[in-house]
């Protein structure tokens, strides 16, 4: 297969910078950052706490953190990000690749469910010329079946319904070349998915597996009210159309039940009404969490407001970065076909 051209090590060393989101994290947060750094001792990083409205003493934590790792230290620094309030979990992860500086920026999470140790496996696919390197969860541990069975049932759902498909089994947790990091944060989409964005880029994408750890502290802070918003904005956002077309499936089933049911009963007066309620009233539904991202969309409110910063660009003298430029997605060779076109995910041995 023709690959992309692997990165030139040798006339400067890359920066890693990896993201952090954190909410409420202070039970762990000390374990997770003596694991990053230690994973990541070998190459020059910087580490970007995103701190989404804890109420504990997160931001205090990483501001010890900041300041015993003084900017200038070497090869690494911490920087911290402390959001206003509670945005969400995608809107941290949208303020961490915004400040992050890295020439590469892996995204993971603070619980060390993710485990650290994979980033320099990530950043030799990054050097071998791969743009995205996501993490493809083997096994999750520490999780309930019914969660295991939901998760595995709404890749694979969504993966089939979105216009681009989405990498399975896959959370956040990846690795994005700077190009990527710059077009994704420039789209400003109010409810962005992440992974579904990402994998709308059309980048080349390979993946390695992981056995996903329980968290080392505390408690998950995805709650079902956050799981099932995330799976809405997921669809919304990557198969615009499909949602708008189940109430007219599912309005001529129901019509049809309910005709059915009428024969049964000899009483087509009642079946006609009550499919005609059915469907009337999913496609309502569906319609109004349309409107509804349309008028978060049109209302201009930023998806989250940063209250302090520190190790900032500015505070270290640095010129910030710069608009992103237009991207041009390279043309590699197709796998399947032989022509033109881009490349499937791919899975690391």
């Amino acid at each position: 297969m023709a690959m992309h051209q692997p990165r030139d090590t040798q006339p400067r060393p890359y920066l890693i910078s990896v993201v952090l989101p954190c909410f409420n994290e202070e039970q762990v947060l000390e374990q997770t950052h003596e694991r990053v750094t230690r994973a990541l001792r070998d190459l020059p990083y910087e580490i970007v706490y995103v701190d989404d409205g804890s109420a504990d003493s997160t931001w205090t934590l990483i501001e010890k953190l900041i300041a015993d790792t003084p900017a200038g230290s070497g090869s690494a620094r911490v920087r911290g990000v402390r959001l206003s309030r509670n945005f969400g979990h995608q809107a941290a992860c949208l303020a961490g690749l915004a400040e992050a500086g890295g020439d590469a920026v892996v995204l993971m999470d603070a619980d060390l469910q993710d485990p650290p140790e994979l980033i320099p496996r990530m950043a030799e696919e990054w050097f071998k010329g791969w743009p995205v390197v996501s993490a493809r969860r083997a096994t999750r541990h520490g999780e309930t079946r019914r969660k295991k069975a939901t998760a595995y049932l709404y890749y694979r759902l969504l993966s089939r319904i979105t216009d681009q498909p989405v990498a399975l089994d896959t959370g956040d947790f990846r690795l994005l070349d700077r190009r990527v990091v710059d077009f994704v944060t420039s789209l400003g989409e109010k409810e962005l998915f992440l992974r579904g964005a990402i994998s709308w880029t059309g980048f080349p994408e390979t993946s390695i597996t992981y056995e996903r750890d329980p968290r080392a502290a505390g408690t998950t802070k995805y709650t079902l009210r956050k799981m099932l918003a995330l799976s809405r904005t997921g669809v919304l956002s990557g198969a615009a159309a499909m949602p708008l077309r189940i109430p007219t499936y599912l309005g001529v089933a129901a019509l049809l039940g309910a005709g059915g049911l009428g024969v049964a009963r000899r009483s087509a007066r009642e079946a006609a009404p009550l499919g005609a309620f059915a469907a009337q009233s999913l496609a309502c539904g569906v319609l109004g969490e349309y409107l509804l991202g349309v008028f978060r969309q049109v209302q201009g409110r930023p998806p989250y407001l940063v209250l302090e910063q520190i190790g900032s660009d500015r505070e270290l003298g640095r010129t910030p970065r710069r608009d992103p430029a237009p991207v041009h997605l390279p043309v590699l060779e197709s796998t399947r076909t032989g022509a033109p076109g881009p490349v499937p995910v791919e899975e690391c041995s």
